[in-house]
């Protein structure tokens, strides 16, 4: 009896560690629009529409792909940046990862890293996935072009993401994590964004592994924060900082890599590198029915509360590089 009212006790321990989070998530109607953050959804509908139309990788569209780059690499020119890229071979052909940075203040040597991973899947568009995540990343880097950041600040639009490089050595990520550890830079914090353009009001809209959906909403109209048992700490700055900013419903998880989606995007290859990593998304297949399909399309991304992610999201990175 005492063996079972123990290893009940661990459970109960374990999913509270991993579910308990910092502050509220915001609830009820949402605001309106600000004029600015009007003017914010429609560049990210114009970044969405210029990646991510139409089918984009190296095996079925590999000109595509190409286009996308150049067009991050002139989006990220034209607002003042210094471009560099990572060029590697994978199936061989010619790939790169595209970066820019903000140079930190008293705490340069501290790295934090947004990235978002610009293919998409053998057919699909992938307006969604990731076209949502690389437009949040461009306009993350319009915002914080002016910033003085104490900490020094990365912006990466990573290649190779998608089956069959996903957890591969040619993922873009991995080459990028790999180049990292062996330089010996000190990142911090890294946050993927993944999949973060679609929600719903409707109940029942929001789905989850085992045994996650006993303890979030089944609404899916929130931002979630993933993070793996070693990244919780970060996952607890993080969101808690987001909450102060952004009034836009958020969830948050600190999870072992083994449920399924903990692990599904470019935060994996920082965390096998030994660094924190968080994976900022909309829960992708457990919410977006459009997922990895042809109907992945610029119209099925909700651009309004897109705006409003970005916002509570730069709000946050700003709080984190000043600290």
């Amino acid at each position: 009896m005492l063996f079972w009212f123990a290893l009940v006790a661990f459970g109960a321990g374990s999913l509270w560690y991993m579910v308990t989070v910092p502050g509220r998530s915001y609830a009820g109607a949402l605001e309106a629009l600000s004029a600015e953050e009007k003017v914010l959804a429609d560049r990210l509908r114009r970044h969405v529409a210029a990646v991510a139309s139409r089918e984009h990788n190296i095996f079925n569209d590999p000109a595509a792909l190409e286009a996308a780059a150049r067009y991050i690499e002139f989006t990220l020119s034209e607002l003042g940046y210094q471009v560099n890229a990572q060029r590697f071979e994978a199936d061989r052909k010619e790939v790169r990862n595209i970066e820019v940075e903000l140079a930190g203040g008293a705490r340069r040597d501290e790295i934090i890293l947004v990235g978002a991973h610009y293919d998409s899947a053998i057919g699909a568009p992938g307006a969604n996935d990731n076209g949502s995540g690389v437009a949040a990343t461009l306009e993350l880097a319009r915002l914080m072009r002016d910033s003085k950041p104490a900490r020094t600040v990365r912006l990466v639009a990573f290649v190779n993401e998608e089956p069959p490089f996903f957890a591969s050595g040619e993922m873009g990520s991995q080459h990028y994590a790999r180049r990292s550890r062996q330089r010996g830079e000190k990142i911090v914090a890294m946050f993927s964004l993944e999949t973060i353009g679609w929600y719903s009001d409707r109940p029942g809209s929001q789905r989850y592994p085992f045994p996650l959906g006993f303890f979030y909403p089944s609404t899916g109209n929130f931002l979630a924060f993933v993070a793996n048992l070693s990244s919780r700490a970060l996952l607890h700055e993080a969101i808690a900082s987001f909450r102060r900013q952004a009034r836009f419903p958020s969830e948050g998880v600190a999870a072992p890599a083994f449920i399924p989606g903990v692990d599904w995007s470019d935060h994996r290859s920082f965390w096998e590198q030994g660094y924190p990593a968080l994976m900022v998304t909309d829960t992708a297949p457990y919410r977006y029915p459009y997922y990895h399909t042809m109907q992945d399309t610029p119209d099925k991304v909700d651009y309004e509360r897109l705006a409003r992610v970005v916002t509570g999201l730069d709000g946050m990175l700003r709080d984190l590089a000043s600290r």
